[in-house]
């Protein structure tokens, strides 16, 4: 599943719509968007609520099959690639963050767990779940299709409750509550790692971006994600050298010009350290 250079396409979902959403069905999908069918990145949220489909969705290094009803979670900078069936049935939901922020704090975007950055990208639905889901879907659809005064308004009051129903699956127990600092930290230092992590690799500079120590950088990563602040960065710089490998056929040498390493051992020995693999073992692993 290589190409020359792995897409990175301004979607056209969208179309001219400022406000940054899109819903359709899953039938006749890839006739419609044929991009969708191979490896891409998107700036955007993606949910797919599958009722039933033959085929799979691949979301990084990860596949998923469709044998079930589920819904499946594509998050901004992931690469994904979706094929299903022409007569799938289900709905796709495209969203930024700025659709939902101009009703919604955008911090609050961040308190679903589902859409952070280690969250598994997929969740069974049962027979209930999937007949309120269906119902959500609809009256979304049709407020959309309608275009009334305040829609848009409505349109993210549904997707709001969409979002919780599904966060209320994803942790049955609850986890969302009040506003949580330390959270939105680590939000924010997971965004400036995917700004800067191509030139800079070390903690201290994320703390110095934030305006806090290193130390408490470390202390926030820890409690919020069970690791340090520095391996989150390397996990981030590993998982764009596992797409660069699998999704396009540059060198070993050019990925690590690519991700900023100084020359091509030092990429070779952070990659096999962090993954047990050299760069051409894990390329030839997952071709």
């Amino acid at each position: 599943m290589q190409t020359e250079n792995m897409a990175a396409y301004s979607i056209g979902l969208f179309g001219d719509d400022q406000a940054h959403f899109w819903m359709g069905d899953l039938s006749g999908l890839l006739e419609e968007f044929p991009q969708l069918e191979y490896p891409h990145k998107q700036d955007f949220y993606t949910l797919l609520f599958v009722d039933r489909a033959d085929g799979e969705v691949d979301i990084d290094n990860e596949r998923i099959r469709l044998d079930a009803p589920k819904i499946i979670i594509i998050r901004p900078r992931c690469v994904s690639a979706v094929n299903l069936n022409r007569d799938a049935k289900g709905k796709m939901i495209c969203f930024t963050a700025d659709f939902f922020s101009l009703r919604y704090n955008n911090n609050n975007l961040y308190d679903f767990e589902f859409l952070q950055s280690e969250a598994r990208p997929s969740i069974r639905l049962n027979g209930a779940r999937r007949d309120r889901f269906l119902l959500l879907l609809d009256l979304l659809s049709n407020e959309m299709m309608l275009e009334r005064t305040e829609s848009k308004n409505v349109m993210r009051s549904y997707l709001n409750i969409i979002l919780h129903d599904i966060q209320r699956l994803y942790s049955p127990l609850g986890h969302m509550g009040s506003k949580n600092l330390k959270k939105e930290k680590l939000h924010k230092f997971e965004g400036l790692i995917d700004k800067h992590f191509r030139a800079e690799k070390l903690p201290s500079f994320y703390a110095d971006l934030l305006s806090i120590s290193t130390n408490y950088l470390n202390k926030i990563c820890r409690e919020e994600n069970g690791q340090t602040a520095g391996e989150i960065i390397r996990r981030r710089i590993t998982i764009e050298g596992q797409r660069l490998l699998h999704y396009t056929n540059c060198s070993v040498n050019e990925i690590a010009g690519q991700l900023g390493f100084e020359n091509v051992s030092y990429f070779v020995a952070f990659f096999r350290k962090q993954t047990n693999l050299t760069p051409e073992q894990f390329r030839r692993k997952v071709i």
